[in-house]
This record gives structure tokens, C-alpha cells and sequence, in this order.
């Protein structure tokens, strides 16, 4: 199953065998993952044959390449603003740093897919990780500037400005040379918690790279905090594992944006997965179910979009039959925890609800790795030729956030009916991530982490995370701002597909099951 079956619920298994079958699904059982395992080596074909420590040692030679194009070309503090794929290239050792960059994420993402389905133990996996994210622990910043950002933030707030009414550039900031120039005098987009956070690195440290060192360090405890929640919701979802965190935290984009780059998203999915996995654990009682919602209150304190899973969280902690009484009773915990928290981060920040305002900021970078970005731009491109120049985004965006809303009120409502909160709640994060205005590689680490503790397939989103790892060059240059034709085309012609897909599917499953 790929997510929590309602503890409470008395059908018999024949009847629940019955329902999964209709479904099309098979029934996943934690004390047989080997079956599961057997299967899916049979599917990735030639690439089961693979040794496990040569995938090892290959995904560490990658990881080691990458760091040093960190040292050569990577986000540098001096390094500079406004490069283009061609400047690097001209530049001091371009050549060689595309190269390093390339090959060196090339490595690690074979590396991962090779072992996506066949993992020897979660011990072994852990050993893995480590090994990958040393390299990067010790080089520069690589495939990001945002930690720069952090910091002057973090100064902001320590002498009294609030971030999310003015841009850094206010202070000044002591380190404004190292921020992009679209990023200073906007306001900051993360939740108050995070705030606080960024407030306390820089008056502990009082340096840029005693900061940039610290922020680390708060990442790593976020990939720690995973690591450890993540193996919990796996086994209640029927998961092996191993295999949950081999997906979950092998993948290149961990140690590029999360370890090197030391993005906050680090600390939310950290948060977000042990609120889940408490939450899976002790469903019915209270006082786990307060605490798990604590949990999902501070995910939502570093970033505002992970109260898009607490719906979710509020279905699995129900004991029974899902019932309103028992979405109160049970449910109320998760909610008033998260609520709380998020609360109590606001207040001892001190800045009110600034940080809802500062979720606009996404809008400012345009780039086709956002389907209704994309849908608009080729709005734009499509109209030009017969003299009409308009500007679609607004539109198309805007249309993105209502379908969005629609989704995952649809989602809950099929989770309601046919169980499986967990997996709804990883697909609801999926949706946030495609349908909002803006995507970063490091935005799929969200659904990436619920996906892995909950999906019956790989495939599908092990293919997003390898394009993905692949959008940003070493120095934080995003590829998709330079690839707008033929990217902004084929994303629409992609969503156009499966659009049509989506409607057959569900045509389909309206039609009757003829009796044999």
C-alpha cells in the first residue's frame, strides 16, 4: 500500500485484496520487501547487474569532481552576478569547470539511478551518503548563491529590520556584493522560524564563512533529522527501507543544494518527514499527534509550503473509520500543533504575517521549468508573429494557482474515500511544486522525500530528479533562462500530453468493469 491503511478499519483482507485489485495496484508487505525488490530488479534491466560499491565509489568520484569545480568556478563570494552560460565558458578555466561539472554530476546521478530499486541495507545507504556529502561539506558554495542571502537576511533581522518589509540592501548588508542583484531589494520569502534561525548563525558567527559554515551545519542536521524519520513512515507505508532512503537521500540534488548549496529546504523536509513519521506511528493518541503537528508547524516556520501536507497528516492520525467526529477528535491534535508552533515562531519573531507577502517574490524569475510559467511564455511566442505582444504570465500563473487549489482539495477528498493519506500527501506536494510560478531543482527534494517513503514506482520521479540535477551549472547560472526556446514549447506541448492522458485515465475509470 502506498500510504497508511486506516488502523481501525475491520474489512476483511479478502475484501481489501478485492479493492487493491481493482485499483490495479498490488499490495506491498513490509515483512516481504525482497519480493518487492526481485520485481523491480527485473524492470532496470542491466543496470541490477551493477555492484553496489561500484556505485559507491563512482557517485564519490562525482561528488568529489563537483567540488572541485566548487573551488575553481563554483558560487564563489567574489565569483561573478550576472554570468551566461557562454561567459563561464570564456572565462578562467570555463572548459574545465563545465567539464568537472558535467561529468561530476553525471557520476552521481548513475550512481543513484543504477541502485534505485536494489539497496543492500539502510546502513549501507547511510555509509553512502556520507561518503558523497564529505566533498562538498569542505568546498565553496556550488549551484547556488541563496546561502549569501541567508546571512544578510540573518544581519538584517539582528539590527532590527524586518526582512519581510525591506530588501537587505537596507542595512547594508556587510556581504550585499555576494547576492544576486534581483535579490536585494526584495523580501524574504521564508517563514519566521527560519528568520530567527538566520538571526542567531550570524550573531554567533559575526563572519561570512563562519555563516556559510553554520548554515551547513543546520542542513546537514535536516538530511540527519530524514534519515532517521524517513525508515518510520517507510515501514507504514509498506516501503522497504533502504529503498526509501537510497531515493530519498542518494540523489545528486542532495549534496550539490543541500549539503554544498545549504538550502533551508534541508531543515523543512527534515522537519516535514518526523512530523509525518510520528504522525504514522502513534495514530489515536494525542499526545504523538501533538507533537508530530509540532513538527509539521516548524516545516512550515523555515517554509510556508509545507502546511500542504497537515490535511493529510490530520486523515492518517484518525483510529477507525474515517468519520467528521473522528477527523475532530484525532485529527484536531495534528492541526492545533502545527497551528501552534507556527504561531508561537511568528511571536518570538516578532514580524506578524510578513512572510505570506514575501511568498510573491517567486514571480520575479521566469523560466520554463514552471509549467504555467512555461504555458505562458509560449502564449508570448505564439502571438508575436501576428504583431500582438503580450504578456501571458500573469494569466497563465494565475490559472496555475486555481487548478492548483483544485487538485488538492480533489486529492484529500480521494484520500477521504480510499485511505492511503501519506501517498496523497506526496502527491499533493508534486502538485504545489508543478503548478507554482516558480521551480528550482532543489524545489522536488519536497515530494522527492514523501515519494520515496510511499510510491510503488520509481521511474517516473527518479526521471524528474536526474533532469533536474542537471539545470544549474556550478556557479548558480540556471540553464533555463537561456534554453527559452525550444523549453517554454516543449513544457506546454508536455502538459498538453498529459493533460489528455489525465482525461482518458479518468474516462476510463468511469466506465463500468464488465462481469465475467
Amino acid at each position: 500500500m502506498r500510504g497508511q491503511v486506516r488502523p481501525g478499519d475491520r474489512q476483511s483482507e479478502l475484501e481489501h485484496g478485492q479493492d487493491e485489485r481493482r485499483r490495479g495496484g498490488h499490495r506491498h508487505h513490509p515483512s516481504a520487501p525482497h519480493a518487492h525488490l526481485l520485481i523491480a530488479n527485473h524492470r532496470t534491466g542491466s543496470m541490477s547487474d551493477v555492484p553496489h560499491h561500484l556505485s559507491r565509489w563512482i557517485g564519490l568520484a562525482g561528488s568529489v569532481l563537483l567540488a572541485v569545480a566548487a573551488f575553481l568556478g563554483g558560487a564563489l563570494p567574489d565569483g561573478e552576478l550576472r554570468p551566461t552560460p557562454v561567459s563561464i565558458w570564456q572565462g578562467p578555466n570555463g572548459p574545465l569547470i563545465i567539464g568537472l561539472w558535467l561529468v561530476g554530476t553525471g557520476l552521481l546521478a548513475w550512481a543513484w539511478w543504477s541502485l534505485r530499486d536494489r539497496v543492500p541495507s539502510a546502513r549501507w545507504v547511510l555509509v553512502t551518503v556520507a561518503l558523497w556529502l564529505l566533498p562538498m561539506l569542505v568546498a565553496p558554495p556550488l549551484g547556488s548563491r541563496d546561502v549569501y542571502a541567508y546571512a544578510c537576511q540573518g544581519a538584517s533581522f539582528s539590527a532590527g529590520i524586518n526582512p519581510y518589509e525591506q530588501g537587505v540592501s537596507a542595512l547594508p548588508c556587510p556581504w550585499l556584493d555576494t547576492i544576486s542583484f534581483i535579490w536585494r531589494d526584495t523580501p524574504a520569502p521564508y517563514g519566521p522560524l527560519f528568520v530567527l534561525l538566520s538571526g542567531a548563525v550570524v550573531k554567533a558567527t559575526g563572519s561570512l564563512v563562519g555563516a556559510v559554515a553554520l548554515f551547513r551545519l543546520l542542513a546537514v542536521a535536516g538530511v540527519a533529522l530524514t534519515a532517521w524519520a524517513l525508515p518510520v513512515l517507510a515501514r507504514r507505508c509498506g516501503v522497504p527501507p533502504e529503498r526509501a532512503l537510497w531515493l530519498a537521500l542518494a540523489s545528486p540534488l542532495v549534496p550539490v543544494h543541500l549539503a554544498s548549496g545549504a538550502h533551508n529546504d534541508a531543515l523543512m523536509v527534515g522537519l516535514l518527514v518526523a512530523g509525518l513519521a510520528v504522525v504514522a506511528a502513534r495514530p489515536g493518541r494525542p499526545g504523538p499527534l501533538l507533537a508530530g503537528g509540532v513538527l509539521l508547524g516548524l516545516a512550515a516556520g523555515v517554509k510556508i509550503t509545507a502546511l500542504v501536507v497537515l490535511p493529510f497528516a490530520a486523515l492518517a492520525a484518525i483510529v477507525g473509520p474515517y468519520r467528521i467526529r473522528a477527523l475532530v477528535r484525532d485529527g484536531a491534535w495534528v492541526v492545533g500543533g502545527a497551528l501552534a508552533a507556527l504561531a508561537g515562531a511568528t511571536l518570538a519573531a516578532g514580524l506578524g504575517l510578513g512572510f505570506i507577502s514575501g511568498l510573491e517574490q517567486g514571480g520575479l524569475v521566469v523560466a520554463w521549468t514552471s509549467p504555467p510559467t512555461a504555458v505562458g511564455q509560449t502564449v508570448g511566442y505564439l502571438l508575436a508573429p501576428f504583431g500582438v505582444h503580450v504578456d501571458a504570465l500573469p494569466v497563465t500563473r494565475a490559472i496555475g494557482m486555481v487548478v492548483l487549489v483544485g487538485v488538492l482539495l480533489w486529492l484529500w477528498f480521494r484520500s477521504w474515500r480510499r485511505g492511503e493519506p501519506f501517498w496523497h500527501a506526496a502527491l499533493a506536494l508534486t502538485a504545489t511544486v508543478a503548478l507554482s510560478p516558480l521551480f528550482h531543482p532543489w524545489y522536488w527534494l519536497w515530494p522527492l522525500a514523501v515519494l520515496a517513503a510511499t510510491a510503488r514506482r520509481t521511474r517516473w520521479f527518479a526521471i524528474v530528479t536526474v533532469v533536474s540535477s542537471f539545470l544549474v551549472l556550478a556557479d548558480g547560472t540556471g540553464l533555463p533562462r537561456y534554453t527559452k526556446m525550444p523549453g517554454a514549447p516543449l513544457m506546454t506541448l508536455f502538459v498538453i500530453v498529459l493533460v489528455v492522458r489525465l482525461v482518458r485515465s479518468a474516462r476510463k475509470g468511469r466506465q463500468p468493469v464488465p462481469v465475467s
